[in-house]
């Protein structure tokens, strides 16, 4: 009689055990796949824009140059995307969201549409463009993206060194090859570096979080 209940439970244990697995597998594999679309849309999109773009010259450009007012860099966010908000039919669209342009990054397999509009949901589409002069042009441009630990937007910037090169191409066509030079960590309020002088030449700054949230890693990249 012990032993026959005994049967049971060990039973229903090992049913249990077998769900929860089920149903991790599950989790995981569906993880994946998004992450694996995520990664497919995006490059997709990167080659189409590129192509697209070199064909035409679009006759817009709404970057506004905050390096040269003065401002704390986060009082000048909403002028930056009043002035993006307000460009042409000629802007590629990504989900609803204008593309300033597009990065690449080899040495993490990155390929993604940099976005001219901040909000959660476009932080949730892919990369922003934050604050700066605009890509490619003389000064600095920073650029933001989520963290998910799990490979895709900045997931995956803590691997990147001093000496990776990171590809820019503008709404005008133009890449620019950008070497990485700097690489630390700093609080969530510090903007000081964002107006640095870049000595005439595109600088970007890559900002993300720290895989334990507590702080900003920032990659900074100066133009060939």
């Amino acid at each position: 009689m012990f032993e026959s209940k005994y049967s049971k439970v060990l039973t229903v244990i090992l049913v249990i055990v077998i769900v929860a697995i089920v149903g991790l597998l599950g989790f995981l594999a569906y993880d994946y796949y998004q992450n694996y679309m995520t990664t497919k849309e995006t490059s997709d999109f990167v080659d189409g824009f590129e192509e697209e773009i070199s064909n035409e010259t679009p006759t817009n450009n709404t970057a506004v140059d905050n390096n040269t007012t003065g401002e704390n860099p986060f009082e000048a966010i909403e002028a930056t995307n009043t002035a993006s908000s307000s460009s042409t039919n000629k802007r590629e669209t990504y989900k609803g969201y204008g593309v300033f342009g597009t990065m690449k990054i080899p040495a993490i397999n990155f390929r993604y549409p940099i976005l001219d509009t901040l909000s959660t949901s476009s932080l949730e589409t892919s990369v922003v463009f934050l604050y700066g002069v605009g890509l490619n042009k003389p000064g600095n441009s920073v650029i933001i993206g989520h963290n998910y630990r799990n490979g895709v937007f900045f997931s995956n910037n803590k691997k990147l060194n001093i000496g990776d090169k990171i590809f820019i191409t503008d709404e005008e066509g133009k890449t620019l090859t950008y070497n990485i030079y700097s690489k630390f960590e700093a609080t969530p309020e510090d903007t000081s570096f964002y107006q640095r002088d870049t000595g005439g030449l595109p600088e970007v700054t890559l900002s993300t979080c720290t895989d334990d949230s507590s702080a900003r890693l920032i990659i900074c990249a100066k133009a060939e």
